[in-house]
């Protein structure tokens, strides 16, 4: 969500005050020119962010009320008066009047857009001068407010058109309907009343209809009820009403008049002050608004006589409206509208976020250019006696005005779109493959992106979205459809729940199950937060009632189908600042997820850059470095994960990319790492960046448990353990044994026999939970006196099924420590025989696998077998049968999986050992003889995890411990698991 979420309606831009007025000579009224400057004035400190100013939005339901009264004033007085309308003429009028000013609005944001904003921007910036230009701009802006997988988006220039799109189809409609109206009452008796009757009947059926369609709108879709036409024709029709009715025949006191447009003018007042960004708009609040602009026209409608309404009009409020500066600012009032927001975004564009004092003062610098068109632009062409005398001349006029600007932006547009590239989608097949751990995204064994472009390009990240058709579910949707992918006949499946934060998983998890031949089905919904919250949706503009019915769907969903193998939740963790209701809400959903008895992965939030990223980027192509964000303002703190780290939720088990997306420990995340554009908008990674991440997302849920190696099904788990606690607190005594002091039971050895100079204790200064998911044992040096940990594991029957084979395997991160301050560190990960137990006596005939060891902080680690005789023989004792250095550049600073099998299979007979599931060492019954074979392998086994301080192995690969040697270095290991597989036919 997303944010990404869009800002609320609120700050779009009211409407133009740019309403037709009659001829001077008859019906001219100067307390309506006075009251534009109340809306224009209203929607501007609105704009410019005034505090205590929020409402000034109602500024838009002025005009429109003005622009119905003035505009049937003039066509019913025309109707009755000549017996016709002449649309011609009508029309003429308008487009002298208010086309030009904004076709040179549009042309000098076509032109000085493309210099102020950056490529990506520019493009929209164009389509919104075609769209403002051709009077349809409400309605592309209605599809980019609606549309959720917009959002993110900043404000275009261009978006205060909206309004004057709503007013031009209000005059296209309106004044054809009146002159058929008036072509049919030609031959009556009456012909004034008949119009007038006609068209009263009219209007109040379209205000009623308008007005209802408006209260709908506003509970299902805020924007298309706040920038649609048809949900704003009822404030036009207010304003016929005020028109066609005989306001001044009705009885009771004439003072009553001057109560109700003081009134009206404060009910305005009231809504500017009193209405803000909550305020369910348009709906019922509308009302006060337009009704109070109502009163005030109200007020000043001349009697029969054309006189002013009230005896002592000097109290009434068109008295006030009617003076010079209201006026002055009336007459500038379209104009104004029309520079000071392109001014305001552009300038924003350029310099970045502006306070309102700033926001004011810009405001008031777009007098300038808006007095320069009023007085050198529209009353010239307005007074035009050549421009007058013949319709067509006008209407000419008005094309000419479309037509330039749409010229202009198509000519800056297709030029952008040649500079920007095509965007065709991108091809995830040839990508480069994504690292599996460590801190790089893409896997340096793979064939890295030359210099170039980012992939994907700006272009194609806006709509680099997961493949996933419909099934990311809009707002308005209370359900899922049955959205499965992979191999959709698999009995076993993974699910994906939660909002479009999850949904950018899809990818990656579809891969992931494809390889298993398993099925994905997909449980998501724009905008949803999956904790249990009240939210408000930006795009139904009210509480998001449907969020609420869909996770209790989705959650009944689950509970009668089949059991999945996994769920994999995630969701933007922003819907609250409050980290203990977010904390809670989460708990509510997953109490009955975890009743479901299927392991849980949540997936934490990745960073919100809160910025649009790609347009960023495509203004910064040689340094896209100059487009990352603040890792503060992005990372939030995740109350969820912190919980499952601390052990209070059991089944539940938490990973996250975000070491990689946002690496190291700088104050900022880039947009693009390695070439690749990582987010799609303000909010969300990009489908390439998600594919690229598959094969660490993978390792992780692995790692968590929660699934098989790839191609290992079949293998049963007889051993688990996720070193899930409180931090400080101990590892499981059900699964673990302390080793302690220098030697076996019954010392046959000292110093383990190896030369080691630590003291091994249960202390949990040397073996301890971290409370994130993993063990810690840490060598610790007190008075000169060297300690640690070692434990093994108290099941000593681990062992492969008859003819089967048994994968023995940890995710650990060894000491991050190197140099001279590592000398004599001796990490290890290893197993011995069960024999060993009775005496320790019969090594090395009883066989040892080191899984994992690592010497003096090394670069490298290595995997060896021990057996037969104490020197010599098929191991070459006392070395063993060793892999080698095998090269891990950052096996101190990230976990990476240790594996080794028996494979007892018939013909196989063979230990292979694996780093992160590459295989680098072999050990085959064949090199050892079938007697050294047997007594190494054919038996129970327990395993072993310790950090050693010197010994014989450190010190003949160079490492003696020396006062250099720093203790306090831990090794941490994720998991440790034992599987067995059985007996294998091929």
């Amino acid at each position: 969500m997303s944010s990404t979420m869009l800002p609320d309606l609120r700050t779009i831009p009211g409407t133009p005050a740019r309403a037709p007025e009659p001829p001077r000579a008859k019906g001219f009224r100067p307390d309506i020119e006075g009251l534009r400057a109340v809306a224009v004035l209203a929607v501007l400190a609105f704009h410019a962010s005034v505090p205590g100013l929020a409402g000034g939005f109602v500024g838009v339901d002025v005009f429109f009320v003005i622009s119905g009264y003035l505009i049937t004033s003039l066509l019913v007085r025309e109707a009755i008066t000549t017996g016709r309308i002449r649309l011609g003429e009508f029309f003429s009028r308008r487009a002298r009047r208010l086309l030009p000013s904004a076709a040179l609005v549009l042309g000098a944001v076509a032109l000085v857009g493309a210099w102020l904003t950056v490529p990506l921007r520019r493009t929209d910036l164009e389509y919104d001068v075609l769209a403002a230009a051709l009077s349809v701009g409400n309605w592309r802006f209605v599809a980019q407010q609606t549309d959720y997988l917009a959002a993110g988006r900043e404000h275009s220039p261009l978006l205060h058109f909206w309004s004057l799109a709503v007013e031009e189809q209000f005059y296209l409609c309106w004044a054809p309907l009146l002159a058929l109206i008036v072509l049919f009452a030609a031959r009556a008796a009456r012909r004034g009343r008949a119009v007038r009757s006609t068209v009263t009947v009219l209007a109040g059926l379209l205000t009623a209809g308008s007005f209802g369609l408006s209260l709908y709108w506003t509970h299902g879709s805020v924007s298309l009820a706040y920038l649609g036409t048809p949900s704003r024709v009822w404030q036009f029709g207010i304003g016929a009403l005020l028109a066609l009715l005989p306001w001044h025949r009705l009885p009771g006191p004439r003072p009553l008049r001057l109560l109700c447009g003081w009134a009206g003018l404060l009910a305005i007042a009231w809504c500017v002050l009193g209405y803000d960004a909550t305020t369910p708009y348009p709906g019922f609040a509308a009302l006060v608004p337009t009704l109070a602009t109502a009163a005030v026209i109200l007020a000043g409608t001349p009697d029969r006589s054309g006189g002013t309404p009230v005896p002592g009009a000097r109290y009434g409020v068109d008295r006030l409206l009617s003076a010079r500066a209201p006026r002055a600012v009336g007459r500038l009032s379209y104009n104004l509208y029309l520079w000071h927001w392109p001014v305001l975004v552009l300038v924003e564009a350029r310099y970045g976020a502006l306070g309102w004092p700033v926001k004011v003062a810009l405001t008031a610098a777009a007098a300038l250019p808006a007095a320069a068109a009023l007085h050198w632009i529209e009353q010239p062409l307005r007074r035009s006696r050549i421009l007058s005398e013949l319709p067509r001349r006008g209407l000419s006029l008005g094309l000419a005005a479309v037509v330039v600007p749409v010229v202009l932006a198509l000519v800056v547009g297709t030029g952008t779109l040649r500079l920007l590239g095509p965007a065709a989608p991108v091809d995830t097949l040839g990508l480069p493959p994504g690292a599996a751990d460590g801190t790089s995204l893409l896997a340096r064994t793979g064939a890295p992106l030359k210099g170039g472009p980012t992939v994907p390009d700006p272009v194609q990240a806006r709509k680099d979205f997961p493949p996933d058709g419909e099934c990311e579910v809009a707002p308005t949707a209370t359900t899922s459809p049955a959205c499965l992918f992979g191999v959709t006949d698999s009995p076993d499946r993974i699910v994906l729940l939660g909002d479009s934060h999850a949904g950018q998983w899809f990818s990656p998890l579809l891969a992931i199950a494809a390889e298993r031949r398993w099925a994905l089905e997909e449980l998501v919904k724009q905008g949803c937060p999956l904790p249990e919250l009240t939210v408000i949706n930006p795009q139904l503009g009210r509480t998001y009632r449907e969020c609420d019915s869909w996770r209790a769907a989705a959650l009944t969903r689950l509970q009668q189908e089949p059991k999945p193998r996994l769920i994999v939740v995630s969701s933007l963790n922003r819907y609250t600042a409050d980290q203990q209701l977010l904390l809670a809400g989460w708990e509510k959903m997953l109490t009955p997820l975890r009743a479901l008895g299927v392991p849980i992965v949540y997936v934490q939030d990745t960073p919100v850059p809160g910025t649009d990223i790609p347009a960023c980027v495509s203004g910064h192509t040689g340094d896209p470095a100059a487009c990352a964000f603040g890792r503060e303002q992005a990372q939030w703190p995740d109350p969820l994960a912190q919980a499952i780290a601390a052990g209070r939720l059991p089944g539940v088990r938490s990973v996250e990319v975000n070491s990689v997306l946002c690496p190291g420990a700088d104050r900022s995340c880039p947009a693009v790492l390695e070439r690749i554009l990582l987010y799609r908008d303000d909010a969300h990674l990009t489908n390439v960046a998600a594919v690229v991440l598959t094969p660490r997302l993978e390792r992780l849920l692995t790692e968590a448990g929660a699934l098989p190696r790839r191609g290992t099904d079949g293998w049963t788990e007889v051993l688990r353990d996720e070193f899930d606690g409180p931090a400080g607190s101990r590892p499981s005594a059900a699964n673990w044994l302390y080793d302690l002091g220098t030697c076996y039971p019954g010392c046959p050895a000292p110093q383990w026999g190896t030369g080691e100079v630590e003291t091994m204790t249960d202390s949990t200064a040397n073996v301890r939970l971290d409370g994130r998911g993993a063990l810690e044992i840490v060598p610790t040096l007190e008075n000169g006196r060297w300690s640690s940990g070692r434990i093994e594991s108290r099941r000593s029957d681990l062992t492969p099924p008859p003819g089967g084979v048994m994968r023995i395997e940890a995710s650990i991160a060894l000491p991050d420590v190197t140099g001279p301050a590592a000398a004599g560190y001796w990490p290890a990960f290893w197993t011995l025989g069960a024999g060993l137990r009775d005496g320790w006596t019969g090594w090395p005939a009883i066989g040892e696998l080191d899984v994992m060891e690592q010497v003096n902080g090394r670069d490298s680690v290595f995997g060896t077998m021990h057996c037969g005789t104490l020197t010599g023989g098929p191991c070459q004792e006392p070395k063993g049968l060793g892999s080698g250095d095998v090269p891990c550049a950052d096996c101190r600073t990230s976990f990476h999986t240790y594996a080794v099998e028996v494979d007892l299979t018939a013909g196989a007979e063979q230990v292979r050992w694996y780093l992160d599931g590459r295989e680098h060492h072999r050990v085959t019954a064949a090199q050892l003889g079938a007697e050294t074979w047997d007594r190494a392998v054919h038996h129970g086994l327990f395993l072993i995890l310790n950090v050693a301080v010197g010994g014989n192995l450190p010190t003949a690969l160079g490492g003696t411990v020396t006062p250099a040697t720093e203790p306090g270095h831990p090794m941490r290991v994720r998991y440790v698991a034992v599987s067995t597989k059985g007996a294998t036919h091929s």
